[in-house]
């Protein structure tokens, strides 16, 4: 997966900073949204984050994933 490309939210996955649903449980499961980084270093040091992908899914709410949550969308 890189960046630009359009997934799909496939595992089921709790937020709590959804902007319609804050600090209240929101599954995020089905949702749609491109990607935005790959996080692979932090000041040009590398690094082994736990959950590397950030997705866009507009209305100001972006959220980090693994890989293994996302589906890509041809």
């Amino acid at each position: 997966m890189k960046v630009g490309d359009r997934v799909t939210v496939k595992a089921s996955v709790i937020v709590y900073v959804h902007p319609e649903h804050r600090n209240q449980k929101f599954d995020v499961q089905g949702l749609e949204g491109n990607i935005v980084s790959v996080i692979t270093d932090w000041h040009g040091r590398p690094i082994s984050p736990n959950l590397p992908i950030v997705v866009d899914f507009g209305n100001k709410f972006k959220a980090h994933f693994r890989e293994d949550e996302l589906e890509l969308i041809q």
